[in-house]
């Protein structure tokens, strides 16, 4: 057995899932920091591209190898599809709606993995309670939409198109993290990390231009708060707990590793409320709620069943 091939350590295991139950929950309060002096796309091209550009001199010092142009690709367009269109999304967003509503809305990616996992349709639908959990998580969703403070867009029609944006976003973020535990590609876990940043930092940059955002811009107007929030997100949010995640999708199911979104909402209200001062109504705590049941639901049911999926590249 070669050391690749060794089971991963207990020990491991669970400060990778620390790791992204706790630090991406508080990516929410410091995107929400971030981009109060940096516009969004231009903030995400530079977490994303210097993180990428930080791994991939990382994973060259290991003399780890480049993967081939074709697994490049396939590499770029799951960085593409999580981070530029699913993280990117939120940090548009936040613009507009609060970060403990964008938290909760992120909270319904698990219930998207089971939708969209063909792979393991026959056994996820097959699954009364699979199936309960994700009607319990709708039911959550539309809790959530039926909040009239959730949703007083009155004068702003942004934040009638940042749900939208949003719930598209975590679909994204889903497909890409399906895409990228089954696609076979070559690479080892850093190099591929910092591929998949430098794509979507590239594309955050590109939309930043045509957005025109570098005309209302200059790093001359950036706070101390924002930057150490930027800061934050490079090496706390995307260096260590990136990495964590994608690494988990090598060695666990999607649906498990999916678990931490029902611990970040909890986290980013929590952080939205003792640092920027952001309420939260009844109402929202309740589809909260509903909305984490039905997902606790899917997991501990998708736990159940032992023929976890194997590392990516070798189904």
């Amino acid at each position: 057995m070669t050391p690749d091939q060794r089971p991963p350590g207990q020990s491991l295991i669970i400060a990778a899932f620390a790791a992204i139950y706790l630090i991406w929950g508080s990516t929410f309060i410091a995107v929400l920091i971030a981009i109060r002096d940096i516009p969004p796309f231009m903030m995400g091209g530079l977490r994303f591209t210097t993180a990428g550009l930080i791994l991939f001199l990382y994973a060259r010092i290991k003399k780890d190898p480049v993967p081939s142009v074709s697994s490049t690709t396939k590499i770029a367009l799951t960085g593409i599809m999580t981070l530029f269109m699913g993280t990117g999304a939120v940090a548009f967003v936040e613009q507009y709606i609060s970060s403990g509503f964008a938290a909760i809305v992120v909270a319904t990616v698990p219930i998207w993995f089971i939708i969209l996992d063909k792979r393991q349709w026959k056994f996820n639908f097959s699954n009364k309670w699979i199936v309960i959990g994700l009607l319990v998580g709708f039911l959550g969703v539309l809790t959530l939409f039926a909040d009239k403070q959730s949703l007083d867009f009155s004068g702003d029609r942004m934040k009638i198109w940042s749900v939208f944006i949003l719930m598209a976003g975590t679909v994204c973020w889903a497909t890409g993290s399906l895409y990228s535990k089954y696609a076979k590609v070559e690479g080892s876990t850093s190099m591929k990390a910092s591929i998949q940043m430098m794509g979507a930092g590239i594309c955050s940059f590109l939309a930043s231009f045509a957005y025109g955002e570098p005309s209302r811009f200059s790093f001359d107007q950036i706070g101390q708060s924002s930057f150490l929030a930027l800061l934050y997100l490079i090496f706390i949010g995307s260096l260590i707990g990136y990495i964590a995640y994608f690494w988990l999708l090598s060695v666990r199911s999607a649906a498990i590793v999916g678990t931490y979104a029902y611990v970040n909402p909890l986290v980013a209200v929590f952080l939205g409320w003792a640092i920027a001062g952001e309420t939260i109504s009844g109402q929202q705590v309740v589809a909260l709620i509903i909305i984490l049941s039905g997902v606790i639901l899917v997991t501990l049911s998708r736990s159940k069943k032992t023929d976890l999926p194997s590392r990516p590249g070798t189904d």
